[in-house]
């Protein structure tokens, strides 16, 4: 059985769709526990669109092409994102979005100052080094202070690069947060660490662990506000 677009029935397929002007591939995958269609975009900038077992792949392109304008603000936004880091370029630190100053052989972000080894230097992996390694260090222990605050027994606390949550809880009580924490207001990265606290006690979205984040984070409504609207420029 060959597709009507000509592409060969089992693995993905890949069709072009007009946005903003271009012509831009879409990799079109079923996956047998999706329950709608869901279009995503990369870091890369490549287009993904999952398709539920059984339902029509001409559907999923049309609601892909209806995601047009969405695509192409994505596009722009990894773009951005991506693009290499100079004098006054702007990132997120400790809550707010702050230039970064370049001279001769060393950056400037906040307070802190990022050596370069020459003026060639990638800016922008000199300065997320530095703010992971300020990560790895203060949030560990904030963690753990809200942990004893809170009363909640942790096993260990660790900060990695993860690409598409802030913050994980392990069945055994183990936490790993997100070093882009240190990018937030610090009230949001509380909340970040208190909900993954809340986890320990219960592992699921339940009504019970509402109530447990709503008991240790009276202030977790106005965290989830702000990661819901800034959140996206912190991802990779």
């Amino acid at each position: 059985m060959r597709l009507p677009w000509g592409e060969p029935a089992k693995g993905p397929r890949v069709r072009q769709l007009s946005i903003a002007g271009r012509e831009i591939p879409v990799t079109i995958a079923r996956h047998r526990l999706a329950r709608r269609y869901v279009v995503r975009v990369s870091a890369d900038g490549g287009v993904r669109l999952t398709v539920p077992r059984g339902a029509s792949l001409a559907g999923g392109f049309a609601f892909a092409a209806r995601q047009a304008d969405w695509i192409a603000r994505e596009m722009d936004r990894h773009r951005q994102r991506h693009a290499p880091w100079a004098d006054g370029s702007r990132t997120w630190f400790r809550g707010e979005l702050v230039p970064i100053a370049v001279a001769g052989s060393r950056a400037m972000i906040g307070s802190e100052i990022v050596p370069l080894r020459s003026a060639k230097d990638d800016v922008r992996a000199a300065v997320e080094g530095r703010l992971r390694s300020l990560a790895a260090d203060e949030l560990p222990r904030r963690c753990l202070a809200l942990a004893r605050a809170a009363g909640v027994h942790v096993g260990r606390v660790s900060v990695r690069n993860q690409r598409s949550r802030w913050g994980a809880c392990s069945p055994t009580g183990l936490i790993t947060l997100n070093w882009r924490l240190i990018q937030m207001p610090p009230s949001v990265s509380d909340y970040v660490m208190f909900h993954e606290l809340a986890h320990v006690k219960h592992p699921n979205h339940s009504r019970r662990f509402w109530r447990e984040v709503e008991r240790i984070c009276t202030t977790w409504r106005d965290a989830e506000r702000w990661l819901r609207k800034q959140g996206r420029e912190l991802l990779p």
